[in-house]
């Protein structure tokens, strides 16, 4: 079999680690007290960044006019940074305070004495009438309002000066994120500067990179503001970007079997199109041969669209699902395949949702759970936590919540967290499906996916990505970088189909159709890709 091929490794792989704010606060620290990066250096490599960014976006700075709208912390401390270089370079630059007389300390007074002293004019905004006359005349808004540790709703005059900068229709850069983000989840705190250019300092936040935080960002540049690389490539750093993962050639010489050899438990009377697409997805993402059990009355209508696919018809409980008697057939097909991919379309009958929980506790090969298998599961989660092979569950945020037991909006606020702790408990690799998905490793390690759109919210679009995760295994990557590496191409697919059709109308159908052309961009592109992150982060 060709599981021989599970040693592969992944030659150079960029990392783009994320820090939570109290990990980035932590490494501020370090930076000053191990490095003697002190703050105001920090303070003033951050300004020359977002001054390097809004050059480079806009042109020359000269003659132009811009609007500072400056909180009382670190923010607003680059904020005044960010002034003084744009005054240097012959911008015509105005600062705004909301509120009354700022109360600065540490960085952030030194750079306001600084700023005091240059032909910067200063103002405090305590009205709407006053935003208005602020952002009338300006080409330009910068957001330095509030930074990371924002962790209470926008009010009063704050609330206005967001506001008033949102329908202000002038270009608009945030310094690390835009103001009104939460910095851990990417909520929106009451209102949120929405941003066309943000600047990140010394690693994106998981604020900038989770929904709805991550839109709100607009192009999202990283500076290291002279952080070393023991810095921000730290081990205790778990969480980072979903980086692609180099694929091994395929060889010419080579059968069907080096590709992979997966069986697919799938499908029930009313749910013919879980399995068609699960098992066919497999072949279409370079897996190599794919078995599908099926209930024996729908094996004919799938076998129309589905010729390639080995169909093993399987007995059927009353509901037309597959009854619990075809158990020991099932797992003696399953010693001989390199994976096994158990749940879609399976249906809740009680006979199937047993004959899912005893498999999962016997199938000796790294299992792949997914939609009503996970529910099954997740009625005792005890028996994946015993297995010796791997297991990979893909669970949409319902399923997240039967699997872990908490509601559905806790999930959402923490959910970096929570993905943590269940990928640990359950000894499982787990794939929180969504916008950005995130990928849990037992280890703790969290890897955000920057590929998809919104026309991959459809139906079935789940079957597909249990088909390609099976495929990158059979490709010869091990359970964890097969699913990085699946849900990355499951979301380039969606991605390209997009490109072709539009977000509106995807259907699981056109995203599987992509999957060649995918796997033909990823192959061919893998070093372009690799370097700019997918187009979504751009490092200074």
């Amino acid at each position: 079999m060709h599981r021989e091929n599970a040693a592969f490794k992944a030659g150079k792989e960029l990392k783009m680690k994320i820090a939570l704010v109290g990990e980035m606060r932590n490494l501020d620290q370090c930076a000053t007290e191990e490095y003697g990066i002190s703050e105001n250096l920090l303070m003033e490599n951050a300004g020359q960044a977002m001054y390097s960014v809004i050059a480079s976006e806009c042109g020359k700075v000269e003659g132009k006019s811009f609007a500072v709208f400056c909180g009382t912390g670190n923010n607003g401390g680059d904020g005044l940074v960010i002034a003084r270089k744009l005054l240097s370079n012959g911008g015509k630059v105005k600062i705004f305070f909301p509120d009354g007389e700022p109360q600065l300390k540490g960085a952030t007074q030194k750079n306001y004495a600084i700023a005091a002293r240059l032909p910067i004019e200063m103002s405090r905004i305590s009205s709407g009438n006053d935003l208005n006359i602020a952002l009338r005349d300006c080409d330009v808004a910068v957001d330095a309002l509030f930074g990371t540790g924002l962790a209470r709703q926008v009010e009063g005059i704050y609330r206005e000066t967001i506001q008033a900068i949102n329908k202000c229709g002038k270009p608009v850069f945030s310094v690390d994120i835009p103001s009104g983000i939460n910095g851990n989840t990417g909520e929106v705190m009451g209102t949120a500067v929405k941003a066309n250019y943000t600047v990140a300092f010394g690693l994106p936040k998981t604020g900038n990179m989770l929904f709805p935080g991550y839109e709100y960002c607009g192009k999202l540049y990283v500076s290291r503001i002279s952080f070393p690389p023991q810095l921000y490539n730290n081990a205790s750093l778990k969480i980072q970007v979903n980086a692609p993962v180099k694929l091994q050639e395929r060889k010419r010489d080579t059968h069907k079997g080096d590709f992979g050899e997966v069986l697919f438990i799938a499908g029930a009377r009313s749910y013919l199109g879980a399995p068609y697409f699960s098992a066919l997805s497999f072949l279409k993402a370079g897996g190599g041969y794919s078995h599908l059990a099926a209930p024996s009355s729908i094996c004919p209508f799938l076998s129309s669209g589905g010729r390639e696919v080995v169909f093993l018809p399987q007995e059927e409980t009353a509901e037309g699902s597959i009854a619990l008697k075809n158990k020991e057939a099932l797992l003696q097909i399953a010693r001989k395949m390199d994976m096994v991919v158990i749940g879609p379309g399976l249906s809740l009958d009680n006979e199937t949702q047993k004959l899912v929980r005893e498999l999962a506790g016997e199938i000796e090969s790294p299992l792949l759970i997914d939609g009503d298998g996970i529910t099954a599961i997740s009625h005792n989660p005890e028996i994946i936590k015993e297995r010796k092979a791997d297991t990979i569950l893909t669970p949409h945020p319902g399923e997240m919540a039967r699997l872990t037991g908490l509601p559905a909006g806790e999930i959402k606020g923490k959910s970096i967290e929570v993905l943590q702790k269940a990928s640990a408990e359950l000894n499982a690799i787990i794939d929180l499906k969504g916008a950005h998905s995130l990928i849990g490793y037992p280890d703790g390690n969290v890897f955000v996916n920057l590929s998809g759109n919104s026309g991959m919210a459809t139906a079935g679009s789940g079957d597909v990505l249990a088909g390609t995760i099976a495929a990158a295994f059979g490709l010869g990557l091990g359970s964890r970088e097969a699913t990085r590496t699946g849900v990355f191409l499951h979301g380039l697919a969606g991605d390209l189909a997009a490109d072709d059709r539009g977000e509106d109308g995807i259907t699981a159908q056109d995203i599987m159709n992509y999957l060649p052309l995918a796997m033909k961009h990823y192959r061919q592109n893998f070093e372009k890709i690799e370097e700019n992150l997918y187009e979504s982060l751009f490092m200074i």
